[in-house]
């Protein structure tokens, strides 16, 4: 009984270990895409437009407050903390 209990906590690992590897490989995906979309538009002339809830994000970058700029922009989005702080250091740089 010890050893299924063993063998199936060990499987449960291993399994969360792949999908794990599998999300980050999508996220490195997803951002490529993202950033070949942002060529396309440059290149064309276009951009996306300006969401007026972000306003407040860059507004507390202006003011060097980058942790309260994630913060809300984590409210306006409900992005997780890791694609907030992504997107808010993208927003800082001029991207």
């Amino acid at each position: 009984m010890e050893i299924a209990v063993l063998l199936a906590v060990i499987g449960v690992l291993l399994l969360s270990g792949s999908i794990d590897l599998k999300l980050s490989r999508m996220d490195r995906r997803v951002a490529r895409l993202e950033r070949k979309i942002d060529l396309v538009l440059d290149h064309m002339g276009a951009s996306e437009p300006a969401d007026p809830r972000l306003e407040r994000v860059t507004a507390l970058l202006r003011e060097g407050k980058k942790i309260e700029a994630i913060k809300v922009y984590r409210e306006v989005t409900d992005a997780d903390l890791k694609e907030a702080k992504d997107a808010v250091e993208r927003m800082e740089a001029g991207d």
